[in-house]
């Protein structure tokens, strides 16, 4: 008797193992299939993140190529434009302004453009001349262009500017100037092509 309860006792005993046995080995099996698919899970998150990481890299680092060629082109152009202002400017600055500072030469301005004026009837003319000129240029103006128009002319000087004209009729409908300015602006329009191309080709 006490031998088949013992026997009963193991087996029941074998019996609770065997199934807290499978059962663990089952529970186990589980919890690695969610540790691998947690790590798959991961792994694949990881990899995308890696791969946005190296796009937003590459984007990155072609845009600031593509600034920094920007960059010095212009800097280039600048650099350029800069040499050629330059070359223009001493090229025509002094001649120009010599020349619009001196008596004989915008009086042979103002008389070329007042027997225009004439030759089309236009003879109400109104002149802005420098006021550093005046003394030369007043006389004349009184004068002589008095007798090419026909009619007094309306001269006045100003400070403003520093060598060469403004003139147009008087009722100011326009105008047009030849200050060493706009003169200066007019003559460099023309060299600045060729200056260009003897510079950079």
């Amino acid at each position: 008797m006490l031998t088949k309860l013992q026997e009963l006792t193991d087996r029941l005993y074998q019996e609770g193992l065997s199934k807290g046995q499978a059962e663990g080995e089952e529970i186990l099996a589980k919890a690695r299939q969610e540790a691998d698919r947690i790590t798959a899970e991961a792994r694949k998150e990881a990899e995308a993140i890696v791969a946005r990481a190296r796009r937003e890299a590459e984007d990155y680092k072609t845009k600031v190529e593509g600034d920094l060629k920007m960059a010095a082109s212009q800097s280039l152009l600048a650099t350029r434009q800069d040499i050629e202002n330059l070359i223009v400017t001493r090229l025509t600055d002094t001649q120009v302004k010599d020349a619009m500072t001196a008596p004989e030469f915008v009086q042979g301005i103002i008389k070329a453009v007042a027997e225009r004026f004439s030759a089309e009837g236009a003879s109400d003319l109104s002149l802005v001349l420098p006021a550093s000129m005046q003394a030369a240029l007043e006389p004349f103006v009184k004068k002589e262009l008095g007798k090419v128009l026909g009619a007094p002319v309306e001269a006045t000087f100003s400070k403003k500017i520093s060598g060469g004209l403004t003139i147009g009729p008087k009722d100011g409908g326009w105008f047009v100037s030849l200050t060493d300015e706009t003169f200066q602006e007019l003559i460099s329009s023309y060299l600045r092509p060729t200056t260009k191309k003897l510079l950079f080709g």
